[in-house]
C-alpha cells in the first residue's frame, strides 16, 4: 500500500479492541523516533515519552482508581471499575508528555502543539507498523494526582495516553466530513 493511501486509512482502535502482540522493544523505539520529527519551533523537543506495558498497567490502574476516588468520594463503583480497567485494555500505553520549557520566542501554545505533533506521529508510526492505536484524554489526563503518580516535574503536561496493540477485529475507518465543508479563501 503506498504511503498516501495508508494516511487515508488511518483511523483509532478502540482500546478494548487492541490485543498483543504489541510492538517490541525495537519497533517502539523506531516508532518513538518517528515521533521526534514532529514540527519543533526553536528545536526545543518539548515532550518526553513514558512506556507502560506489563504489570506496570496494574500500577497504573490503581493511579486512576485513586484519582477518581480524589475526584469524586461518592464515585459508583461502575464508574470506578471502568476506570480502573481502562489501563489493563491493551498491552502497551505510551505517555505523550510536555515538557514546558521557558522560552522568550516559544510560546507554551506552541510546545504544546509540538508535543501533539508528536503524539499524532506516534498514531501514524504505529499505523504503518501494523498496529492499531488510539489517543486518549479524560481527568486523568489533567489531574494532579496522576501527574505527581507518573512523577511528572512542574513544567510538565500529559498530552495524552496513546494504546497501542495488534487490532483483535477490523475497524472501518470512519467517515470524514466532506472536504468542500473544510475549505475555504481568504479574503
Amino acid at each position: 500500500m503506498n504511503a498516501q493511501l495508508q494516511l487515508l486509512r488511518r483511523h483509532s482502535t478502540p482500546a478494548k479492541a487492541l490485543a498483543e502482540p504489541a510492538p517490541d522493544d525495537n519497533q517502539l523505539r523506531q516508532i518513538l523516533e518517528i515521533a521526534m520529527y514532529a514540527p519543533d519551533h526553536g528545536r526545543l523537543h518539548p515532550y518526553r515519552f513514558m512506556t507502560i506495558r506489563g504489570d506496570s498497567r496494574h500500577e497504573l490502574s490503581r493511579v486512576f482508581g485513586k484519582a477518581v476516588k480524589r475526584r469524586d468520594p461518592d464515585v459508583t463503583d461502575e464508574y470506578l471499575k471502568k476506570q480502573k480497567d481502562k489501563p489493563l485494555r491493551s498491552p502497551l500505553i505510551i505517555v505523550v508528555v510536555a515538557c514546558l520549557i521557558e522560552s522568550p520566542k516559544i510560546p507554551e501554545i506552541e510546545q504544546m502543539l509540538c508535543a501533539g505533533a508528536a503524539a499524532h506521529n506516534i498514531l501514524l508510526a504505529s499505523n504503518a507498523m501494523g498496529f492499531g492505536s488510539i489517543w486518549l484524554t479524560g481527568d486523568n489526563v489533567y489531574d494532579d494526582f496522576v501527574e505527581s503518580a507518573l512523577g511528572l516535574a512542574d513544567n510538565e503536561k500529559i498530552i495524552g495516553f496513546i494504546f497501542l496493540g495488534t487490532e483483535e477485529i477490523s475497524i472501518p475507518s470512519p467517515p470524514n466530513p466532506r472536504i468542500d465543508e473544510k475549505i475555504s479563501q481568504w479574503p
